[in-house]
């Protein structure tokens, strides 16, 4: 087992179980769509400790997330439910391994949505969808294609053009020479090929379909559907953690195509679409360790207000 999937199964380690518990007054439950499979097709919900609610937010991890490290690493669903908004963090068909913004996702979420919908009967509430990394790039992506659209949309440096991913990834790979590859950056290139049947060489509208923004898609046929909605996506720049750190330049971060997609969106008439960046802010917990690519880059209290806005 390699050193990547050992990182995900940390995560798995760490997680408890929060069916019915309770966090500060917060009622806090696990639901099964399948009640003979815990790993999957499941959400946690948050609740406000009163009514009447003021929305409902679906949260979506990052890759490898459980609900349970959400709620280590941020204290945001905590502060949404004690402003009146109910909060739901799903795991998809394929658990913390789920890719979000694959077909299979996308229905798994729709459908999760559904059974939250009828269950607490939230008609006419304010519906928000957001998320971190790739659990961001999942919440835009249902965003451009859902029925019903979200009344906003946030996004925590989320991957967003996944034929810009694939190519960093490549290069990154080839770069290496006589060091060790980034394992990650092998496990999601054949995860790319998987998911979309190629590369961008040989399958690239494949990559279009599953990428929420595309640098290189002329079209714009992914963005247009989000000419109305206000948008927040965060993004810690921090060029030289990068540099140091991982060896990885403006060419690999996912600041570029934050930025690239908000312009985009911008121009198609959408002044509620806003980049956020910030500086040294990025820390994971529970060691503080100094990461851009975190929960923490984004001021929770300040996006409330905005969500509420």
């Amino acid at each position: 087992m390699n050193r990547f999937f050992l990182i995900i199964l940390t995560f798995s380690l760490f997680a408890i179980d929060c069916n019915g518990q309770k966090v500060s007054n917060l009622k806090i439950e696990k639901v099964f769509l399948d009640k003979t499979d815990t790993t999957k097709n499941c959400y946690t919900i948050i609740y406000p400790a009163k009514l009447p609610w003021t929305g409902y937010l679906f949260l979506v991890p990052g890759f490898g997330e459980t609900a349970e490290n959400v709620l280590q690493q941020t204290d945001l669903p905590k502060k949404l439910a004690q402003n009146g908004i109910l909060t739901i963090i799903p795991t998809f068909q394929d658990g913390v391994l789920s890719f979000g913004v694959d077909s299979l996702s996308q229905q798994t979420f729709d459908r999760i949505l559904k059974d939250v919908t009828s269950k607490h009967k939230l008609v006419n509430q304010n519906f928000y969808v957001g998320g971190f990394s790739i659990g961001g790039s999942s919440a835009i992506k249902y965003a451009e294609n859902a029925e019903i659209k979200p009344t906003a949309i946030f996004a925590i440096d989320p991957p967003l053009d996944f034929e810009r991913f694939y190519n960093s990834a490549k290069r990154d790979i080839r770069l290496s020479k006589d060091i060790e590859a980034n394992e990650e950056n092998v496990y999601m290139v054949d995860r790319l090929e998987k998911e979309t049947g190629g590369s961008p060489t040989t399958n690239l509208a494949e990559y279009y379909n599953i990428s929420p923004y595309s640098f290189s898609d002329t079209t714009q046929r992914a963005i247009k559907k989000l000419a109305k909605i206000p948008l927040r996506i965060y993004t810690e720049p921090d060029i030289n953690w990068w540099l140091k750190e991982r060896g990885a330049d403006f060419t690999s971060m996912n600041a570029t195509e934050c930025s690239a997609m908000i312009s985009e969106v911008n121009r198609l008439g959408n002044q509620n679409a806003e980049l956020i960046t910030s500086q040294n802010k990025g820390y994971r917990k529970p060691d503080n360790r100094r990461h851009p690519h975190s929960w923490s880059i984004v001021d929770n209290d300040e996006l409330i207000k905005w969500l509420l806005k």
